[in-house]
């Protein structure tokens, strides 16, 4: 049962997936227009004609884990909800299916979309597997062992941390111009809105730089390497209960981040370049983040929040003071011309926003009363 001053992860989860699903169902949200059919028209549609096996399994398994998180949400708010595994599946199931139903009824609305029947069936079989999965779990007692696992290993206030730290393998997806660079902004910013205002008189009030962005140098690149390496792993020092537990959540944080990048690259550019984004920079800066998580392990939470908002926004300036990599247009169209055009934004715009929400989650966690616990 949830303790008292414990507070379930699944629920923002849940709510994190579910916003992911509705953009990447809707992307790119353009030429919106009325076909004079209802909404839920597709529903008496024949089913596609065309399909692919990868069609058919991206549609259940992307709603797989909204069904599962919806189910655990229920299942973890027991004191409130007294609710039963049935009533969980049921939440989840019947949540995903309404989800879906009302992304491919907007789908008729978008020139680029096809809503589909058969979508709609399939996402919802994968959100009822998703829930079903669930509550399997919680049959067999793995969720309640998740439970008082955590209870061991993060402090009670944790879960916009570890939802942070869920998500940051995601955002890696994209590839970033500097390996695990995420938040470079500022020339795509600066480039949008100079659009947005052309033939207005506020053009004239955006400042204008007197040089143009420069790559990064080696030693420049390798300290951004080890910045990225380092954010995470101050994220999850500032949850973690013990010294050991820092220690083995940022080897976890390591491998997560190194799998991430290399799976990147293989959808990108092809498995034999998995590894291609690896040089002595990104070595260097591998090996400089190891040796400064190791003389911060015993650091207190506090404290810790407080490094994790200067590495971020250091982190933040060096990345922004350089321009996209030569090769950002064709991972772009590589991506948008490949089987990832539903999720190309979507990864964009973790990697894009992931770094913000960390400064924001330090903020208000360093705004509260500090907590009388310490890292063992």
């Amino acid at each position: 049962m949830t303790g008292p001053g414990h507070k379930s992860a699944a629920w923002p989860l849940a709510l994190s997936y579910a916003a992911l699903i509705v953009y990447a169902s809707l992307f790119p949200f353009t030429g919106w227009r009325d076909q004079g059919l209802p909404p839920w028209s597709y529903l008496s549609a024949p089913w596609p004609r065309w399909w692919t096996g990868f069609d058919l399994g991206i549609n259940v398994v992307g709603y797989l884990p909204l069904g599962f998180l919806l189910a655990v949400a229920v299942l973890r708010s027991r004191p409130l909800w007294r609710a039963g595994p049935a009533v969980a599946v049921a939440v989840g199931g019947l949540g995903g299916a309404l989800l879906s139903f009302v992304m491919e009824a907007l789908q008729s609305y978008l020139p680029a979309r096809i809503p589909s029947n058969l979508d709609l069936g399939l996402n919802a079989a994968g959100a009822l597997g998703g829930a079903v999965v669930a509550a399997g779990l919680v049959r067999i007692g793995l969720i309640s062992r998740w439970q008082r696992a955590r209870g061991r290993w993060f402090v009670d206030e944790s879960r916009g941390a570890l939802v942070l730290l869920a998500l940051w393998p995601p955002a890696l997806l994209f590839p970033p111009a500097v390996p695990f660079g995420l938040g470079q902004v500022f020339e795509r910013l600066e480039e949008a809105v100079a659009v947005w205002l052309t033939d207005t008189p506020f053009l004239e009030w955006l400042p204008v730089r007197q040089f143009e962005l420069q790559p990064l140098v080696p030693a420049g690149e390798m300290l951004c390497v080890a910045l990225g390496l380092l954010v995470p792993c101050l994220l999850a020092f500032t949850v973690a209960r013990s010294l050991p537990r820092r220690a083995l959540l940022a080897a976890g944080v390591l491998a997560a981040g190194t799998a991430a990048s290399a799976l990147s690259a293989a959808l990108s550019w092809g498995p034999v370049h998995a590894w291609a984004w690896v040089g002595p920079p990104v070595w260097a800066g591998g090996v400089l983040a190891v040796l400064v998580m190791g003389a911060l392990l015993r650091v207190p939470r506090r404290l810790g929040m407080v490094l994790l908002l200067l590495a971020t926004a250091l982190h933040l300036s060096l990345l922004n003071q350089a321009p996209l990599n030569a090769y950002f247009a064709l991972t772009l169209a590589t991506w948008e011309q490949g089987r990832f055009i539903r999720f190309h934004g979507l990864a964009q715009w973790l990697g894009w926003l992931w770094p913000f929400a960390v400064i924001l989650y330090a903020g208000v966690a360093l705004s509260r009363r500090p907590a009388p616990t310490a890292a063992a």
